[in-house]
């Protein structure tokens, strides 16, 4: 899954990122509250971290714009304000949960999967579709049981149309989701991916994959 953290103190902001990125996540940084803003608007993720007291957009400005544009992207929004009215305002500027500095980095981690759960509409980090079993807290696979070994390039992808079956994910998309920002990107690499996932997928049985041509590609479950 792919995290977004705006944050204007180095030390925090590193921290940060290189715990975040031990558990597994992909995670994309900002260090001032324009390009924060512009990531989370131009680039998919699954949810933000956002600092309230940034340079050039504040972290409530960054949470109002994205809702006024109708963004449901979770947000954690982190704060050295300790007084009850600054989280009420950060809540109802429409964050979804708060973190007041200086927090403990497993506390962090335990709201940010609550979150994700809460945006699954899921009491537990796991999809389930059909005898495909996902765990986005392990980032494991297993069909009707049996574990499906993937790599980690694979297994976003995967994660990734799975939380959009039914929806078409263009090859840009994909790729602004499995790499960073700075890198280049190259849509022959997706389709080797995907070629890969579903060849992995077949030997289940399994083809929910459909290439939709000209527009990008949909995870079809059992059912449809």
């Amino acid at each position: 899954m792919r995290l977004l953290v705006i944050e204007d103190e180095a030390a925090l902001l590193a921290q940060v990122c290189e715990r975040l990125e031990a558990e597994g996540y992909s995670v994309d940084r900002a260090s001032d509250g324009n390009d924060g803003l512009y990531q989370a608007s131009e680039y998919p993720a699954d949810l933000a971290v956002v600092d309230l007291g940034l340079p050039g957009i504040s972290g409530l400005d960054i949470i109002r714009k994205l809702r006024e544009s109708g963004s449901k992207l979770p947000i954690l929004i982190l704060t050295a304000r300790g007084r009850w009215e600054e989280k009420v305002t950060g809540l109802e500027a429409g964050a979804d949960d708060y973190l007041v500095k200086p927090f403990q980095m497993e506390e962090l981690l335990a709201r940010i999967r609550a979150l994700l759960r809460r945006a699954a509409g899921s009491a537990s980090n796991q999809l389930e579709l059909g005898t495909l079993s996902i765990d986005l807290d392990g980032q494991s696979v297993s069909v009707d049981g049996a574990s499906l070994e993937l790599t980690a390039f694979e297994f976003q992808l995967l994660e990734y149309l799975a939380r959009r079956a039914g929806q078409v994910v263009s090859k840009s998309e994909l790729a602004d989701y499995i790499y960073p920002h700075d890198d280049d990107r190259d849509s022959n690499v997706i389709e080797v991916l995907i070629g890969r996932l579903r060849r992995k997928l077949a030997q289940f049985e399994l083809k929910p994959i459909e290439t939709l041509r000209g527009r990008g590609y949909c995870f079809r479950t059992e059912a449809e």
